[in-house]
Formats: C-alpha cells, structure tokens, sequence
C-alpha cells in the first residue's frame, strides 16, 4: 500500500485532575534523640497522582518566627525514608506541612503539624535518670505491697467497714452545661508541658481561630488526670466557669473550654513568664535559673507590680467577687512582664505545702489569711486586702516564705494575736507603709484596692491608664459621701459574692503612712489596731525572715 508521507508521532497530555496530587493525611513527626538530634518527618504518597510524583517540598518554621525555611526531598530520597530529617538547631515549638510536586504541577499542602524539639541536654538527663527513677519506682511498689499484706494480717480479710454517701451521686444541677464558650477539640494543638496542676497536666498549644483577628493563638490548656472521678472533672469545669464573667486586663482571660470528649480541656491566655512566686525567685542574684543575671526589681517595678495586682482585685470586687486565695503563686506574670490575677483554685496542687489543713476541714492558706478569717472563717474583701499586703511582702522578698521558721500552728496563734509579719530587710518605706495599711487588725481600717491604686498612680506606667480597670468607664464611683459597710454581714461560703460598693474618696499622698477613715470608725487613729484587738495591746516580735 503507498502511503502520501512518512508516520508522524504526536504526543498529548490530558488535563490534570484536581486534587490527585494532594498527600492523603496524616503526616507524622519523630524526635530522634542521635548526634546531633533530628526530627523525622514521614508521609504517604498521593494514592493516584496526575503522572509521576517529581519531588516533595517541606516548608516548616519556628513557631513565633516570621522565616519559613523549605527543603526539597527528591523522588529518590523520599523512597529510601519514607520522609526526611530535619536537623533543628534551636529547641522549641515548630510547624511543619508538606506538598507535592508531580508532572503536572503543585498539589495542596497537608495540615499543619506542630511539635516541640526539645534541648538535646534534655534527652541526655533522662537516659542517665531513667534508670534510677524505675529502680526508685519498683522499690515503692514492693513497699506498697508489703505495707498492703501486712494491713490485711492485722485488720482480717475486709478490713474496717466505712460507710459513705456516693461521691457520683449528686443532683443535674452540679452538671456543667456546654455554651458558647464550648471549643471544637480539632481547633487546639498541645506543643509541650508546662507543669502540673491541681486536676492534671498544663500544656502550651495552639488554638485556631479562638481569638478574633488571630488565627492561631499560643494557649495554656489545662487538663484532667484519667483517672479523676466525674465530680472532679465537673469540679473542674465549674471553677473555669468562674472566669467565664471575668474581662479585665489584670485577670488572666479565658479563652474557651473542651468538654465534649476526653479528656477534658480549659483553654486558657498563656502568661509565658509562669506564676509570680517562680517569677520572683528566678530574679535573685544566686538563682539558678537566673544565668543572665537579670537585676532585682526596683521600686518602680515593685509598685507597677502592686498596682496591677491592685487593679485586677479592685474589678473583682466590683463583680462581687471575693478571692480568698490572694498570693503570689496565684498571680501569673504575661510575656510583657505585665502582672495578673491568675486562674481560680487551679494553682494549689503545685504549691501544696503553702496551704494548712485546720482541725480535719479543707486546706487553708493560713500565711495569708486575715485574722478574722483564721478565727471566725470570715472571708471579704477586707480579708483580700490583708493577703494583698502578705503579697507585698513576698515582691519585696522575691518569694521568700512568709513567717518562715514558725509552723503553720504557730502562724495562727501569732496572726489571731495581732501578729504580723516584719519589714523585709533593705525593703523601701514606701512599700512597708503600704503593707502596714493592709494589715491593720480592724478590717475596716484597711484600705479598698482603688485607695491602693490612688496611692500608686503618679508611679505608673502610662500604659497602666489605657489597659486598666481604675481608669474604665466600668469604674464607675457613686457620688454619694455615704459607705455601705456591708462586707461585714457576708456569709463566709466559697467564692462568695461580696456586697461591696465602691465609693470615692480623697487620699492624701504624703511620704508617711496614711488611711482613710471609714463608717463609724472615725474616732480611731489609723494603726491603732495594728498591733492586736481589745484583748491584745502589745506588739508580738517575729524574728526576720532568712532567704529561703
């Protein structure tokens, strides 16, 4: 057969198809702990791509970092590892999503991942740890099987028999109710341990699209432990619940609660800097954690720190609410060094030996209390103005332990005597003044937390007056010349709500101590019950406290 020309091959190519090229998830992480360490990153690869997959492109960058670094893995290098190794050179949280590249171009990129690379110092302690805290661990293990044993010996096969009321049986009303606080639990990443709290672990994360304006914000997510029974987990989203009525700059905010699911999640405003006790410690000059040999706070410092803690009280008061567990390790301290109150009845699992149980009832942080408090359980916003002054105390210290080298017994004696602690050693007269106020024995003569901040304001940073409650619109003082002395009928029940109104009033801002006078107590000269009640007239000497 004669043909008019020679063959003509023509190639084509149909039109890619959308999403072929995409990584079916889940991309997956693993710290290897090798010299020097690296992370593996490991995916699959797309199940039916648009022709031949060329190569993969890794992008991934240091969480907080505007850089993003990327590094191409070839065909080839992919099939050897299933993945490849990123070597870090800085420790920290890091994000990491990967793509495709095929014959017909990019596909999607996968989800973000985030994990943490540790310091490799980290990894080297715990190889050499390990060891002995699992020998340590098998020998309480066979004391609490020996002690168990011997129990049963000398009790007989049941042991004594205690009858008690079921701790799951209670009323739909302790139930917690999700609401628009309610967080998707796919919105919220854990990065790391933080430390541990009262219910469970603390874990910085990320969480996507919690704040308005900011798609992904670091958190503090609290939990709970596994094995917690469902009134603790209740428990535990009640008293995040507390802060749900809470907007103030000076209290650590909320952000949002996982309750569907397990386990159980409050996510909270990360202050990076931990809570005030750590914070202050961390600036003496021997500190360990203190290798840059950062200086001690001035009295500048000292009073912005007074004046914040002040302002956070002061709204609290407003919203009736009265604290009862005022301190520094409940105070948390934000990345601009900027000092709040901290979240409510989570704090005291990591500082339990700062609390006293009295006469078999529940603990009590009996350093801080008020004497009226220690004697009749009376807590109001007078009682918050007396820890206040024992938080002074601790700035002025760096955390040393109040009343140290006297048992809690002794604290109670002492404190219900008109006992109070002594000027801290090189501590200034403007902070001792102020801490003499707040310790006055009758708790009328105490100063409000607005008096405090009057005092305080010609010291403050300007900012204090755009972020501040004192300044708010919300601040609002009646102009009446009239006090409502109510705070002295409250009911001594937790969290109560105090009935407290705030009122205006001059003060006078000489260099010497100085109180307003309140109600029917204006015949009495401010300190005069300082020192002890009707019953107690003498001044009780404390020896001085010795850094801790």
């Amino acid at each position: 057969q004669k043909r008019c020309s020679m063959a003509t091959y023509i190639s084509a190519r149909t039109m890619p198809e959308e999403k072929a090229d995409d990584i079916p998830e889940p991309v997956t992480h693993e710290i290897v702990q090798g010299e020097p360490p690296y992370v593996l990153i490991k995916w699959n690869p797309p199940i039916n791509p648009n022709g031949l997959i060329i190569l993969y492109e890794v992008f991934y960058s240091k969480v907080g970092d505007s850089e993003v670094h990327t590094t191409c893995v070839s065909r080839p290098a992919y099939q050897k590892l299933g993945g490849t190794k990123l070597s870090l050179d800085q420790p920290g949280n890091y994000s990491v999503r990967v793509r495709a590249t095929s014959l017909a171009g990019n596909g999607s990129f996968t989800e973000i991942i985030y994990f943490f690379m540790p310091n490799p110092d980290q990894g080297l302690i715990w190889i050499v740890m390990g060891p002995v805290i699992c020998f340590i661990l098998l020998l309480l293990a066979g004391g609490g099987v020996f002690v168990y044993f011997k129990k049963r010996q000398t009790e007989g096969p049941l042991g004594d028999l205690i009858t008690s009321p079921n701790p799951e049986y209670f009323s739909a009303g302790d139930m917690y109710v999700p609401d628009e606080w309610e967080v998707p639990r796919d919105k919220i990443a854990l990065l790391r341990e933080l430390g541990q709290g009262s219910f469970g672990m603390v874990y910085e994360g990320v969480a996507k699209d919690i704040v308005k304006g900011d798609p992904e914000t670091r958190v503090a997510v609290k939990t709970v432990n596994e094995s917690a029974s469902l009134r603790e987990r209740i428990e535990f989203l009640n008293e995040a619940s507390v802060m749900k009525a809470f907007s103030c700059h000076h209290v650590v905010r909320l952000l949002g609660v996982v309750s569907k699911g397990q386990p159980t999640l409050v996510v909270m405003e990360l202050m990076t800097h931990g809570d005030l006790k750590s914070y202050l410690r961390s600036l003496r000059p021997d500190s360990e954690n203190n290798p840059s040999g950062s200086p001690p706070p001035t009295l500048k410092d000292m009073l912005q720190m007074a004046a914040e803690i002040a302002d956070g009280m002061a709204y609290l008061n407003a919203k009736k609410f009265v604290h009862r567990d005022l301190a520094a390790r409940n105070c948390m301290v934000a990345e601009d060094f900027t000092v709040k109150i901290g979240d409510f009845g989570m704090t005291r699992g990591i500082y339990e030996t700062d609390y006293y149980r009295k006469g078999g009832k529940g603990l009590l942080p009996v350093r801080w209390m008020a004497p009226e408090s220690l004697k009749d359980g009376v807590f109001t916003a007078h009682s918050d103005c007396w820890s206040f002054g024992v938080v002074l105390w601790e700035i002025s210290t760096l955390a040393e332990q109040p009343y140290q080298g006297l048992s809690n017994e002794q604290v109670l004696k002492f404190v219900m005597e008109g006992g109070f602690l002594d000027r801290p050693e090189n501590c200034p007269e403007r902070m001792h003044s102020l801490m003499q106020m707040c310790w006055q024995y009758n708790p009328k003569m105490r100063p409000t937390f607005l008096e405090i901040i009057e005092m305080l304001r010609d010291d403050l940073d300007p900012s204090f007056q755009e972020v501040s409650f004192f300044y708010s619109d919300e601040n609002k003082v009646p102009e009446t010349g009239e006090f409502d002395l109510d705070l002295d009928n409250m009911e001594s029940i937790p969290l109560d709500p105090s009935s407290y109104s705030q009122r205006e009033e001059s003060l006078s801002r000489d260099s010497g101590p100085s109180v307003a006078l309140r109600g029917n107590y204006e015949e009495h000269v401010p300190y005069t019950h300082m020192n002890g009640g009707k019953k107690n007239g003498r001044i009780l000497s404390l020896p001085r406290s010795s850094p801790s």
